[in-house]
């Protein structure tokens, strides 16, 4: 008999063991416990810590409160400019309510991976190529919002969505490529345009300050030619002054007399008037000393005389006027 109530004890002990170990279940702190009563949900959500339910009637779900980070798969869709891409994105979300997302949905990850990946699609058929590649803020808000309003009845709150990579094919990169080149370099034209303008007006002052000082345009040669010396050159560039070449263009002109020409004319002795030339008489062989007569500057030359001849012919003059004698040959003297 004893043995029998010993037996029994240790019999029932040993229920309220498996018992107990069966109804004492324990909730972490980022759970929430949902309990099903033969099928039907108890209001009351299990807060963490230890807690007990009835075994085989009771059923404990535990609900993950924390923030799920879950990757979008990329999604090839077309633009609204009719672009092909290829776009990627992430969503960060966490259950708000443990009991909705067990019963309002069966699987609450799946669906919102789904939801993601449908919102994204409908992202990238409504918007251009330049809002997917400048733009994201604002199709991440759209995308949040798209997917935000089916969640909040599955317990589930986005906390925000990015869009990770956005894929174009290759003949689109080589067009923006050469887009965005072009755009560079019509940038560069109107900078060097500008350039050019801002240059030319300072010359153009420059040039006024040098024409009332000739000095100032002779210094900036000499700084050229400092400026070219210092580049340690076997050959010397040195340019050629303009007032130079003009000064030779003038001097080329015919019927023009530059001033050392009319200074000399003015220093340059009258010349006789026709009226007041003399003719030296004629020279005689053997006889005396020739007549003298007055040569005046600007004179004719006298007569060539002959070696022997008795008489020297005057040279034939025009009336009023006196004229070169025309060349005589003189004869060789006999040898002695």
């Amino acid at each position: 008999m004893v043995e029998e109530l010993v037996v029994a004890g240790v019999a029932v002990a040993s229920g309220a063991a498996v018992y107990a170990m069966a109804a004492a279940k324990v909730i972490k702190q980022y759970e929430r416990g949902v309990v099903l009563r033969l099928g039907r949900l108890r209001s009351q959500v299990r807060p963490p810590g230890f807690t007990m339910i009835v075994p085989i009637v009771d059923r404990l779900h535990k609900v993950n409160m924390q923030i799920v980070t879950m990757p979008v798969p990329a999604q090839d869709g077309i633009t609204r400019d009719n672009v092909t891409v290829r776009v990627d994105a992430v969503i960060y979300f966490k259950v708000v309510d443990a009991a909705d997302a067990v019963v309002q949905v069966e699987d609450y990850r799946f669906a919102v991976s789904q939801m993601a990946q449908t919102s994204l699609r409908s992202i990238i058929g409504k918007s251009d190529l330049d809002d997917l590649l400048s733009n994201r803020e604002k199709l991440n808000q759209g995308l949040e919002l798209m997917i935000d309003s089916p969640a909040m009845g599955w317990g589930v709150q986005i906390d925000r969505v990015e869009i990770k990579d956005v894929s174009l094919p290759e003949a689109m990169k080589r067009s923006m490529a050469r887009q965005a080149e072009a755009d560079r370099e019509r940038r560069a034209r109107v900078i060097n345009a500008d350039a050019e303008l801002q240059a030319s007006k300072k010359l153009a002052e420059a040039a006024g300050v040098m024409s009332t000082q000739p000095a100032a345009l002779q210094l900036r040669l000499l700084q050229t030619v400092v400026a070219v010396a210092a580049e340690k050159n076997s050959t010397l560039v040195l340019p050629f002054p303009v007032e130079l070449l003009r000064f030779l263009e003038r001097a080329q002109q015919p019927g023009q007399q530059q001033p050392w020409q009319q200074q000399a004319a003015a220093e340059q002795p009258a010349q006789v008037t026709k009226g007041e030339q003399e003719e030296p008489p004629a020279v005689e062989a053997g006889s005396g000393e020739p007549s003298t007569g007055e040569i005046e500057a600007g004179s004719a030359e006298p007569p060539a005389v002959e070696s022997g001849a008795k008489r020297v012919p005057e040279a034939e003059t025009e009336s009023g006027t006196a004229a070169d004698p025309a060349p005589v040959e003189l004869p060789l003297p006999p040898a002695a």
